[in-house]
């Protein structure tokens, strides 16, 4: 592909973006709905890539948990993801989502099959994801492949820390660019875990159990 097909391919990829926004904001000014309210990332952005690792075996308890790949947030989430989406969709990148909002029932049931806190959060505390106010996600390129970032999701060693910095200078940009972004876009990132970013305005949420209906 030439320079100028790349060109127009990212450029049609942005409009997309942002008329998903537009569309998504506006379902959301005509509904009036709270910005702590649960809803479906799907029903306001058609321009994030599903991964969601625990609707499937393929995780590290070895075990489905959820019912079905759906991403869950509260409205003020979803606003703020979309917005930093659309930054990296402006650089040829977009986000691969791997978990989003979990229940409490479901967080019950992972302490069940793993009750260590260095891997699970225990319930009787509750975590973020819990609150409806963090992602754990990665980045994928134009051609839709996966950036590396030096670790899979969900590796538990040292080097898949902010602060490891053994790995070659290309990584080390990803994981900053991937950090910065959200960052600017109202997340905290999680010092162990490159992939996993919470809400600043989410950390006061009370846990929820709140479920959906899978289609």
């Amino acid at each position: 592909m030439n320079c100028f097909s790349k060109f127009l391919v990212l450029s049609l990829f942005f409009v997309s973006s942002l008329n998903a926004q537009n569309e998504a904001y506006t379902s959301e000014s005509s509904e009036q709905i709270s910005d702590t309210t649960f809803v479906n990332l799907r029903d306001y952005s058609n321009d994030f890539i599903y991964d969601m690792k625990y609707a499937t075996e393929d995780n590290f308890l070895k075990a489905k948990v959820y019912d079905c790949a759906e991403c869950m947030l509260r409205l003020k989430t979803v606003k703020a993801l979309i917005s930093a989406n659309n930054d990296f969709l402006k650089k040829g990148y977009r986000i691969k989502l791997y978990d989003c909002y979990r229940p409490l029932d479901i967080q019950k049931k992972m302490w069940e099959i793993v009750s260590n806190p260095e891997y699970v959060a225990d319930p009787k505390k509750g975590s973020i994801h819990n609150r409806g106010g963090a992602v754990d996600i990665s980045l994928v390129d134009i051609t839709g492949k996966e950036v590396d970032m030096g670790t899979s999701f969900d590796f538990f060693g040292i080097q898949a820390s902010h602060n490891f910095k053994q790995l070659s200078k290309k990584i080390l940009s990803k994981r900053a660019y991937l950090k910065d972004t959200m960052i600017k876009n109202g997340f905290n990132s999680f010092d162990s875990e490159w992939w996993h970013y919470n809400l600043k305005t989410g950390l006061k949420d009370k846990v929820a159990n709140e479920k959906w209906k899978c289609d």
